[in-house]
């Protein structure tokens, strides 16, 4: 099975190439700029095309949440246009597409966590562009698996987990919002839970449910939770360690406003797919440990 991923460097793209690799019988071709640019979504097709996927997953976004607010032209080329042409190209090849989509399409009034049949209500362009991108994708390839997922982090690229441990090392005291709860996913399991999805779809041709999906790591917290997490997994291991302080929201403004609420149920996923991620303290552990033993990417 060969598993075409939009972009080379994102979080999603760079595990999903590593758990191939540990996983016989399925290929993952990275296919980014120049040759894929969803900036310019006429170079969507052919790059696709030239690279033979049996599925293909759309991973590549724009995801600076507060800059969106200043290019929101841009965030919605890529996070809309640029992933309905990714969705139309599967369609035309014949191939099914997993398409990666935010919990900020959710404005985080609910309390409790959400699931797929929720109302959708982004608070900011982000959020926007990408339930833009979801109706794109779905309107482009009837055979579309949109997997919603929320506060991504591993050994690769900016995160909040390498934020962190890079604040720890040069300060004692960090503040950290103590009044946004949501699920930390580590884009280890993501890419995991994409080739068990994928291997099913690619086994079974008369799959019947696609559609929306939640996937995040199970537990939540709120941030300065997540930060206490990392920073005593960092310490144990030898690591830079720093105390935490709890904030408001209001005590740390940006430009783009965040979900209070960014819990999401992923039960439909696991009973779909029979796939449940792990612990997000476990996950968490391992991507820090990782970090401290020195296998860190840009």
């Amino acid at each position: 099975m060969r598993l075409v991923v939009t972009g080379r460097e994102g979080q999603v793209a760079t595990s999903l190439c590593e758990v191939a690799r540990a996983v016989t019988g399925v290929e993952v071709i990275a296919v980014g700029r120049p040759a894929l640019d969803l900036a310019r979504p006429e170079t969507v097709f052919e790059a696709l095309a030239a690279a033979g996927p049996d599925i293909i997953v759309s991973a590549a976004a724009y995801t600076a949440v507060d800059q969106a607010e200043d290019e929101p032209d841009l965030a919605f080329t890529v996070n809309a246009v640029g992933a309905g042409k990714v969705a139309e190209a599967a369609a035309r090849l014949g191939v099914p597409v997993i398409h990666l989509s935010t919990d900020y399409v959710f404005d985080g009034a609910k309390d409790s966590a959400y699931v797929e049949t929720d109302a959708s209500a982004p608070l900011g362009v982000y959020g926007a562009s990408n339930l833009a991108g979801e109706k794109a994708v779905a309107a482009a390839n009837p055979r579309h698996l949109i997997l919603r997922t929320a506060w991504v982090y591993s050994p690769f690229g900016r995160n909040f987990v390498k934020t962190m441990l890079r604040l720890a090392a040069d300060r004692d005291e960090i503040s950290v919002v103590a009044d946004q709860w949501g699920n930390p996913t580590s884009a280890l399991d993501i890419a995991d839970a994409v080739v068990h999805a994928a291997a099913m779809l690619q086994g079974d041709s008369n799959f019947a449910a696609y559609g929306v999906y939640h996937l995040a790591g199970s537990g939540e917290t709120n941030w300065s939770g997540f930060a206490r997490q990392i920073m005593d997994t960092s310490q144990a291991s030898g690591g830079p360690h720093a105390r935490v302080r709890d904030i408001a929201t209001s005590d740390y403004p940006t430009k783009a406003k965040r979900p209070a609420n960014s819990r999401l149920s992923s039960a439909k996923f696991a009973a779909t797919f029979g796939w449940t991620a792990p612990a997000w303290r476990g996950s968490t552990e391992k991507v820090v440990r990782r970090l401290m033993d020195g296998e860190t990417r840009q």
